[in-house]
């Protein structure tokens, strides 16, 4: 048995390593906002040493949150070992706004933080505790790198630093004692053994799916025909619209929330499903954006990129990324909402039919064995593929506490790719449909007025649907 331990990130992962650039970061974020409850200090302000010692008291079910970055000599490959020198104070951080803050001022706030890019030499995730919010809150600000997780496991993750009671007892957690980290000449030779391997298992793994499979030359079949759908939803380039281009550094942060009741409502008038019902939305928000930035849209072939996830029953609960996708043509021609939802529905149901998102699955694991140059490139021209994002994940719908403090709204943030200048990010929870709203400041100067055009063409929806729209709960309306 080898003396030192270490994990191989997968090709998927990988990917969001070499998608990043100096404007262009790959962390996952979200904002949260809180009751200060039994977290309130003296002063008015958050009761930070208490909730610092309660993040590292739950660390150890999380290891992850203390490794970092290695990378295989030669074969460039990124490999998690354990930081040797964790330092809780690098990761918790303390700020506050100017009493009594605003959501306007967090959202500022917020923007500029998730536009700072994660130290590599550390392990990739940031917390930054914000005091000073008006009506007796405080904040949360959670940067997490994709390449250590996707939307599912996020839901996990933020399950394990809070709890589901308002519980305020606080345990110490195991000490930590990293595991021994590999030389760079171990490695590479451990990298030979994996290459050296790949063929036995490839036909181990074909043993497996003939074992699995009812009928061995359907389900070849259809894997065909799913990757020659993913292949050819890639081979068009979107319509240039204002929202894409180069990227600066500088981002927006909004956010809006509806009650999943209404949501479900809808879905359930129109006979669609939830996501059908989003897509839609965003559809008219598009089109009234796009006309307003001076854009014809029956002219414009445009896409957005549909994250759907590929985990199965023993990969939940674990982190890394199983997320595959879809790409939904957007149907911005139309002005009835009730044609676009028709649209929507359909475009849906066809990618279902069509597997796009098993052939997309595939291929992105054929990526993962190739060289990393190769793997960028080909991220890099599929990002022209797609006009913007719109990912929907489901959250928890019960009530979630950090040491009694009741979590009250969580906004996520979707980050951006290359030339796609606004990223669309949703999660349900405790009853809430939570948008969060990520934006380049160069391309989407006024990103204000796409989210109250999100809130007209979902009241639109509302409205032919015959659903009286209700009040989010815990007026987390900004």
């Amino acid at each position: 048995m080898a003396r030192y331990s270490y994990d191989r990130l997968s090709g998927q992962d990988t990917t969001f390593l070499l998608w990043e650039t100096p404007n262009l970061h790959m962390h996952v974020a979200s904002t949260l906002i809180l009751e200060l409850g039994p977290l309130a200090s003296g002063d008015g302000g958050v009761a930070f040493d208490e909730f610092k010692r309660f993040i590292e008291s739950v660390l150890h079910q999380i290891p992850r949150y203390r490794q970092k970055l290695k990378w295989v000599p030669i074969e460039a490959h990124p490999v998690w070992i354990d930081d040797p020198h964790f330092n809780i104070d690098y990761h918790v951080r303390h700020t506050s706004l100017p009493k009594p803050g605003s959501e306007a001022q967090l959202k500022q706030l917020a923007a500029r933080v998730m536009a700072q890019q994660l130290d590599r030499d550390r392990p990739l995730w940031e917390i930054w505790v914000v005091e000073g919010l008006e009506g007796d809150r405080f904040a949360m600000i959670s940067k997490i790198h994709h390449c250590m997780i996707d939307g599912a496991s996020g839901v996990d993750i933020s399950q394990i630093l809070m709890r589901s009671t308002p519980d305020t007892t606080l345990e110490e957690g195991p000490r930590y004692i990293p595991r021994p980290e590999p030389t760079g000449s171990e490695l590479v030779r451990d990298a030979v053994r994996v290459w050296l391997g790949t063929p036995l298992r490839a036909l181990r793994g074909f043993r497996q799916f003939r074992r699995e499979s009812e009928n061995l030359a359907e389900e070849i079949a259809l894997r065909i025909r799913a990757v020659r759908s993913a292949i050819a939803s890639q081979s068009r380039y979107a319509s240039d619209t204002p929202i894409n281009g180069r990227l600066g550094p500088h981002r927006l942060f909004d956010w809006w929330s509806v009650p999943l009741a209404d949501v479900k409502a809808i879905r359930r008038g129109m006979v669609c499903t939830v996501n059908d019902v989003v897509l839609t939305a965003v559809t008219g928000a598009f089109r009234s954006y796009l006309i307003h930035r001076r854009v014809d849209p029956g002219a414009l072939d445009f896409r957005v990129q549909a994250p759907v996830g590929v985990r199965n029953d023993e990969e939940r609960g674990k982190l890394g990324n199983r997320v595959s996708g879809w790409l939904v043509r957007l149907p911005i021609g139309e002005s009835d909402p009730r044609v676009q939802l028709e649209r929507i529905r359909e475009t849906t149901r066809e990618l279902k039919d069509s597997h796009q998102a098993l052939g997309a699955d595939m291929i992105i694991r054929v990526m993962g064995a190739m060289p990393s140059a190769l793997v960028s490139l080909g991220a890099q021209a599929a990002s022209g593929t797609m006009n913007s994002i719109v990912t929907n994940v489901p959250g928890p719908q019960f009530p979630l506490y950090t040491l009694g403090s009741e979590l009250l709204a969580m906004y996520p943030q979707v980050p951006l790719l290359a030339n796609v200048g606004l990223g669309i990010a949703l999660i349900s929870y405790n009853g809430n449909v939570c948008w969060g709203f990520n934006a380049d400041l160069g391309l989407v100067p006024d990103l204000s007025v796409f989210v109250a055009q999100v809130g007209e063409s979902f009241a639109r929806l509302a409205e032919i649907a015959g659903v009286e729209p209700g009040v989010p709960k815990a007026a987390v309306e900004s």
